[in-house]
């Protein structure tokens, strides 16, 4: 079975870093961008994405934004999209699924937790 490839995007290098070498530990393939901008070029190149971890908590546009234009590329209106934030706030969790996460998943990252998200893929 050909390895699951995702999509990390987070404007934090190190955040990508740590999770690619986490995700690759455990056989996933990785790609990764520092923008929703630069995401949504890459998802629109680059067919062979299995699902996308995305940081709400960007600048220039937010996971918010984000989701809605991910939803409407072709391919990607049922894609699973996991919301990752620091922002662990009464709501939150409800306000990323309103946008059109698929879950979501509070930093720092419950490992065991995100690997069962991933494994249903």
């Amino acid at each position: 079975m050909p390895k699951k490839r995702l999509l990390l995007v987070d404007d934090d290098p190190r955040n990508i870093f740590a999770l690619t070498a986490l995700l690759k530990s455990r056989s996933f393939d990785c790609v990764s961008c520092t923008s929703a901008p630069d995401a949504l070029t890459l998802l629109q190149t680059d067919p062979h994405i299995d699902a996308v971890l995305l940081d709400m908590m960007m600048p220039d546009m937010d996971g918010y934004e984000a989701i809605p234009r991910i939803r409407a590329l072709p391919g990607y209106a049922d894609a699973p999209i996991y919301a990752v934030t620091a922002q662990a706030m009464v709501g939150d969790r409800e306000k990323c699924l309103r946008a059109g996460a698929t879950e979501y998943i509070s930093k720092p990252i419950d490992v065991d937790r995100l690997v069962t998200l991933l494994s249903t893929l």
